[in-house]
């Protein structure tokens, strides 16, 4: 037994956990957690952050690509309100961050002191952090620490992955207590989940049976190290592959049988080999409506007729949005390999079917280059995007806004490595992509980090980019600049043919824009701003070889700012609308599968 405080608990159980780094903002409520942080035998790396959304994303960018977890601390009120959209995006992709936030004294809970919720109840945040939480605690005592240190990080780094909040009062931090800190490999499971055998042996009847089998790797593929099963299950079988948002970079994109990705912002060719599919089998995905046209019969999906292999560590997932023919509850990577072995070696031929998606490819490769090799100025979203494919190395992390970026990068942007495409799937969260990609670039100090996002994203947390400078962290930030939010606009269009609030302008109506050249050097980055064509590549080279923080501001096309749209997302259309789109909406609502 030792005596330590609250604090000291803290920071040694995180050393001895293996946590590397923190991030956050030392407010008043947490400064004697920030001091146990720099006595010698719990010294923690902290990297100072300039607003406590971006502690989060940051910790969230750095576990998508290292599969540790890292944490972000935060004071009590406004500090700790503002990481919810932090946790909220960690939530939604299931990926690990444990936030740790201060909390009002014990003694002084409900009498308002500052930054205090209470008017309802007392010290009311907590009920905030539920909604976006796995799990969390409040601690009442010091003596309850160690036991809440090792549940919290049971619960964020086993079963689905989460985000989990533990909040410390001031007094709790301060106060000493004589306790054992608990080693975490006496308090965690051992090994993965393991599928039924009944299962595996149902899913391999079926995938026999399969005339046109199509696999669908989302983020669980990652998260379950099950890349290198889903290349084999697939070369086996001769199965194409198809990725949602977060499943892209769980199979080379160069590979034959890949066959793009699926949903609104898919491909022609993913979204055809999947509609048509005879068996699917799902890895590690939720089926969400962008990843499914929105459950629209044969847009993206047909369950039914297809026969759905669900397989997920969650078993809420299976069978929510689509019924399954066999369920597997189990880690991806162990169930695949039960199935490989199962199969004992067997390999099948599809002349006929691998024909089709080469056709489908074919296809999707000429509509894409009409964009992606496009010497228009301002540049299409993938002219820039073919150019940094072009220039980086394979092993080339890419970090991605939301809007028209994320669909851009997506469709035309090819990656072959696990862990080197990241983006905000399921919440799609404007102002994670910067914080993010300085957390890939603290993973994986070695590999080149480029963020891709809009000028609209990039304003949300653009202050963030000092960290790259206090910090010596080398990522690439790549702006396309369309003076707007171009992706909204474009919705706003197809659905009312009118927007608002979407395109930047003076009061005169001209295009506004910062100077983003020079907003990047004022924080000390090296910055361009492409002006011709002809400079894309070059630029891209410099900022490759320099290995130190950059901004390259790319002038992009208001009117070509967007992915292609092969699919479909249940908008619905306002009753005064009677043209053609009321039409199209009303037939595509009636074909949804989910309900």
């Amino acid at each position: 037994m030792t005596k330590l405080t609250g604090s000291q608990i803290v920071a040694q159980t995180l050393k001895n956990y293996g946590v590397e780094y923190v991030a956050g903002i030392p407010g008043h409520g947490i400064w004697t957690l920030t001091d146990a942080f720099l006595e010698e035998d719990s010294k923690l790396k902290f990297i100072q952050v300039f607003h406590e959304q971006s502690a989060v994303h940051l910790a969230d960018g750095y576990y998508r690509v290292s599969g540790k977890p890292m944490v972000a601390v935060t004071s009590i009120g406004a500090g700790a309100s503002n990481t919810v959209i932090g946790m909220a995006t960690a939530f939604t992709d299931s990926t690990s961050v444990m936030l740790i936030t201060g909390g009002p004294p014990t003694h002084m809970r409900g009498h308002g002191l500052l930054q205090e919720l209470e008017r309802y109840t007392d010290n009311d945040f907590p009920k905030i952090a539920e909604a976006v939480s796995k799990r969390h605690w409040v601690a009442t005592r010091v003596e309850e620490m160690p036991f809440i240190m090792h549940r919290a990080w049971s619960s964020m780094a086993t079963g689905r992955p989460g985000p989990v909040h533990i909040e410390i009062p001031m007094d709790v931090q301060a106060e000493a207590a004589d306790v054992e800190l608990h080693a975490v490999e006496e308090r965690l499971p051992i090994g993965r989940v393991f599928p039924d055998p009944e299962a595996i042996s149902a899913a391999v009847a079926l995938l026999k049976e399969a005339k046109r089998p199509v696999m669908v790797i989302g983020g669980g593929v990652i998260t379950g190290e099950a890349w290198g099963e889903v290349y084999n299950l697939a070369e086996a079988l001769q199965i194409p592959v198809v990725t949602t948002w977060n499943g892209k970079s769980g199979f080379p994109e160069d590979h034959p049988l890949f066959a793009g990705s699926v949903g609104q912002t898919g491909t022609i060719c993913g979204n055809s080999i999947a509609a048509n599919a005879d068996v699917i089998i799902a890895v590690g995905c939720r089926f969400t409506d962008w990843s499914s046209s929105s459950y629209a019969k044969g847009v993206t999906f047909s369950i039914p007729p297809s026969r759905l292999i669900h397989i997920d560590i969650d078993p809420h997932e299976i069978g929510k949005n689509y019924p399954v023919t066999v369920g597997i509850v189990s880690d991806a990577r162990h169930a695949l390999d039960h199935i490989l072995k199962a199969l004992e070696g067997e390999t099948v031929e599809r002349t006929e079917y691998m024909l089709v998606l080469k056709q489908l490819q074919n296809e999707w490769e000429a509509k894409l280059a009409q964009r992606r090799d496009s010497e228009r100025f301002p540049f299409t979203s993938q002219r820039p995007l073919g150019a940094l494919r072009k220039v980086f190395p394979r092993d080339t992390i890419v970090v991605v806004g939301s809007g028209n970026t994320q669909g851009a990068v997506k469709q035309t942007f090819p990656v072959y490595q696990p862990r080197t495409h990241l983006t905000s799937g399921g919440f799609s969260s404007m102002g994670w992509a910067v914080p993010a990609a300085i957390g890939a670039k603290l993973a994986a100090p070695n590999q080149p980090v480029v963020c891709i996002l809009g000028d609209g994203d990039f304003l949300m947390t653009s202050q963030e980019i000092a960290i790259c400078k206090t910090n010596g962290i080398p990522v690439v930030f790549l702006i396309q600049n369309n003076a707007g939010y171009m992706s909204i606009r474009g919705g706003q269009r197809k659905q009312t043919s009118r927007h608002i609030g979407t395109e930047f302008t003076t009061p005169d109506g001209k295009a506004y824009s910062p100077d983003y050249k020079a907003m990047g050097e004022s924080f000390g980055l090296k910055s361009w701003r492409v002006e011709r064509p002809e400079d894309l590549e070059p630029i891209l080279q410099q900022a490759l070889e320099l290995n130190e923080p950059v901004l390259i501001e790319i002038p992009t096309d208001r009117d070509a700012a967007g992915p292609f749209v092969p699919g479909w997302w249940d908008f619905p259309i306002p009753e005064y609308i009677t043209d053609e789109r009321q039409d199209e909406y009303k037939v595509l609502r009636q074909s949804e599968q989910h309900l």
